[in-house]
């Protein structure tokens, strides 16, 4: 671990939360290495920008919950700080992921880090204060660690808020600012410096990702009911608590006002008609999905206005269903995780459905499914296999999986069980249908081994 940075009159820096937080990140990122898998591309930044892609989803943060072994740090906090700390935690490791990944030079870790927090936190005179310092090699100030603790702290309820009337706003301000705070990583290690003007325009474009995302997790939780006046307040406070730039929040406002009103319930935001990229689709639906979860039920209201949601951004209903998965198998996975919100039971609801739903795709698509499966010759082996309860290898797995890829092209309403989780959908459908997924002869030879 390093040492404690010196302050300007030669005494040693008292360690707050935030120095003794980075202090752990950089020992337990030397000792447990990165978060995920480095990915297969070229090295530098372009394997740095297919890492953050890849460590948002598998650390959690693109739900909003960090699922890292290292929570357990923070176990003696209140719920809400304990998720923030562990959402600042896991930044950290991912910052220190990308300096591996871009072959940064050797350098103070922590301070390095505390100049990103800077920036992410528009502090872009401590930012500059920060980097100056580090450039002439001088001890940092108390100073600068103070104003960047605080200034993280004054974040801490857009990261770690309360839901209120169903709008779940908390998960998606870590993935916006998670996204930037990594792309200012990437920028600043590669370069060897922070570019501010650079690191400005990705945090418009996080306000700009929250903004929206505000606007839709409005609407989706004024579809069923106009909300009491009460039920408004707080709404509105939530929108305040994520610090946006004024033209931003006002517009926010804006949009919020009118799905109140009882005659536009329902209704998609107009700022949706401004987002173009696929990225941006794919968060703004993932955390709408995720925020339909939050109280253990979906109404048919709600499930309406996803559709309507999912087909205004051009997703598909097999897509749609394929992300829905996604988020109901990582709370599967990570219901221990840190997080100070319910959403296990509302995983299972929409389990349920989802089962239902595509328990009509197999049956509106049961002839094409048994041609393709034939076809496929070894998918018919391996899923007679699965569906006996005899475990698959690693390798068969991933060939079961690219076949029942190949299955989904032909029959793209199927195109969920090349989903995660979608293996284990198929052999379930196998036994609850009223009739066999598997091909005949091995319906046969089942029945012989029984007898």
């Amino acid at each position: 671990m390093e040492s404690p940075q010196a302050a300007a009159d030669g005494s040693p820096v008292k360690s707050g939360w935030l120095a003794a937080l980075l202090d752990r990140a950089v020992s337990e990122h030397r000792q447990a290495g990165p978060l995920a898998a480095a990915p297969t591309a070229p090295p530098g930044r372009p394997r740095a920008r297919a890492y953050l892609r890849r460590v948002l989803r598998e650390s959690g943060l693109l739900y909003g919950t960090p699922a890292m072994r290292s929570a357990a740090a923070f176990a003696d906090r209140p719920p809400e700080e304990r998720l923030f700390r562990a959402v600042v935690a896991t930044f950290a490791r991912v910052a220190l992921d990308i300096a591996a990944l871009t072959g940064a030079p050797a350098g103070p870790r922590r301070e390095q880090l505390l100049l990103l927090l800077a920036a992410l936190c528009a502090r872009w005179d401590d930012a500059e204060d920060i980097q100056r310092e580090l450039v002439q090699m001088d001890p940092l100030p108390r100073r600068l660690w103070s104003r960047v603790e605080g200034a993280l702290e004054e974040r801490a309820l857009s990261l770690s808020g309360d839901p209120a009337f169903g709008l779940l706003l908390h998960n998606g301000a870590v993935y916006a600012d998670a996204n930037a705070f990594g792309r200012m990583a990437v920028d600043y290690f590669v370069r060897g410096g922070l570019d501010v003007a650079k690191a400005r325009r990705r945090l418009h474009l996080s306000d700009r990702q929250k903004a929206v995302l505000a606007q839709v997790l409005t609407a989706l939780a004024c579809a069923e009911r106009s909300p009491s006046f009460t039920s408004r307040r707080a709404i509105l406070r939530q929108i305040e608590d994520l610090k946006l730039p004024t033209p931003l929040e006002n517009e926010v406002r804006r949009s919020a006002r009118r799905a109140f009103e009882k005659r536009r319930r329902g209704e998609l935001p107009d700022a949706l008609e401004r987002v173009q990229s696929a990225e941006m689709k794919r968060f703004i639906l993932e955390q709408t999905l995720l925020a339909s979860l939050v109280d253990g039920r979906r109404s048919a209201a709600e499930l309406a206005f996803i559709q309507k949601l999912a087909g205004g951004l051009g997703v598909d209903r097999p897509r749609l269903a394929a992300f829905e998965l996604e988020v109901a198998e990582f709370y599967r996975k990570n219901r221990d995780v840190v997080d100070v919100f319910t959403v296990s039971a509302g995983a299972g609801a929409m389990g349920e459905e989802l089962l239902e739903s595509v328990q009509d795709a197999v049956e509106k698509n049961f002839r094409r499914l048994m041609n393709e499966v034939r076809e496929t010759g070894e998918l018919s082996v391996l899923l007679a296999k699965a569906a006996r309860g005899h475990a698959l290898t690693r390798d068969e797995k991933a060939r079961m999986r690219e076949q029942l890829i190949d299955v989904a092209k032909a029959v793209p309403a199927l195109a969920i069980f090349a989903a995660p989780g979608g293996l284990f959908l198929l052999i379930a459908l196998s036994k609850v249908l009223p009739f066999n997924l598997l091909p005949s002869s091995f319906q046969e030879e089942d029945e012989a081994s029984k007898g």
